[in-house]
């Protein structure tokens, strides 16, 4: 069973304090040694997530990774670097917008596993709100279950303030309907992401989040059924 490296972290670490192209070219070597480590923990993650989710099939690790290198056009944030690794796995690859796993890696304690859907367009935004109209109680039973809020507590995400066009504020489900992204979210420490057991914590997770994100993609699957 593959374990993350200390070394991993501490330049994860080091490059939230030294965010510039200079240090990071002084550096490539450690990042390359770093992004190597964590493909090779993810190639025997998918080996495990294959068990139980079918969209873990025919991807690699390294097909999981988003960029390093942080897009600055339109933002006034100018750090050419992201300060952590990110991998996705979902049906259609990590830039699909379905409902999938996350594993955030990060040092000084900022590492996280999450899932479900991340702010979805306009028209599965609207399938989504509507499976959990006529579906609440099936929701319910999801989010609320000590599987679930054990791990992740209460479901997390941004909220509109008013209620959803077409939604009365009256309606049961309003709570979850004003939400812009279902996701459950678990913290990890840098004791857990080190230790020979953090790859059945992950593992264990994503299993936990699997109803979740089944849920959340069957509307958007219907979608696609009806065009």
């Amino acid at each position: 069973m593959h374990i993350i490296q200390p070394s991993t972290l501490s330049f994860l670490s080091d490059l939230a304090e030294h965010n510039t192209r200079e240090w990071f070219g002084e550096h490539k070597q450690r990042y390359d040694a770093a992004r190597k480590d964590f493909i090779c923990f993810l190639d025997e993650l998918l080996q495990e997530v294959q068990l139980f989710e079918p969209a873990a099939h025919n991807q690699q690790g390294k097909d999981l990774v988003f960029r390093i290198y942080r897009d600055v056009r339109f933002s006034n944030d100018k750090r050419p670097y992201k300060d952590h690794f990110g991998a996705y796995i979902t049906e259609g690859g990590r830039k699909s917008t379905l409902p999938g796993y996350y594993l955030h890696l990060a040092g000084k304690n900022q590492s996280f596993v999450a899932g479900g859907l991340w702010y979805p367009p306009a028209d599965q935004l609207k399938a989504v709100r509507q499976e959990l109209d006529y579906n609440l109680e099936e929701f319910k039973a999801i989010v609320e279950a000590k599987e679930f809020t054990s791990r992740f507590g209460a479901v997390q995400g941004e909220q509109l303030k008013t209620t959803p066009k077409g939604y009365d504020k009256e309606n049961p489900a309003i709570h979850y309907l004003r939400f812009k992204s279902w996701n459950g979210i678990m913290p990890l420490s840098d004791e857990t992401v080190l230790s020979a057991g953090f790859m059945q914590e992950v593992v264990n997770a994503f299993k936990a989040l699997k109803p979740l994100n089944d849920f959340l993609v069957q509307p958007l699957k219907d979608m696609g059924k009806a065009e």
